[in-house]
């Protein structure tokens, strides 16, 4: 049984900065795209990065560029993703996704999903 755990979330003003963690267990995930998506309240679902298990690539949202960076730890089946300069429009639930994925950005090709971590960012 695939499990994603989040954890990492928080309060943090403005301009501050948190680390996400997404431990993975229950299979293997090689060949598998890992993602983090934000949902704000009475918004959708947003993609927000991904990394691909086994090479390493990244794809990241517009809006996040040069602000968020995603990274694993294949040792020990961990997905972070470093968040700085946070906006009070970071404000969300951040999830954990995981899946054979061919369009990272699409929320509907995730098989596995954690139950996500608050992050909200004061004014």
């Amino acid at each position: 049984q695939v499990q994603l755990v989040e954890s990492g979330g928080g309060l943090v003003q403005a301009g501050g900065s948190l680390k996400l963690s997404c431990v993975a267990s229950g299979r293997t995930f090689g060949g598998y795209v890992m993602g983090w998506f934000r949902q704000a309240p009475g918004k959708e679902r947003e993609f927000v990065a991904s990394i691909s298990w086994s090479g390493g690539s990244t794809y990241f949202a517009d809006s996040m560029k040069g602000r968020f960076t995603i990274s694993r730890d294949k040792a020990k089946n961990t997905v972070y993703l470093q968040m700085n300069s946070l906006k009070p429009e970071d404000t969300a639930v951040y999830y954990c996704a995981a899946g054979l994925v061919a369009f990272p950005t699409s929320p509907g090709q995730y098989a596995y999903w954690g139950q996500g971590t608050q992050v909200t960012v004061s004014s």
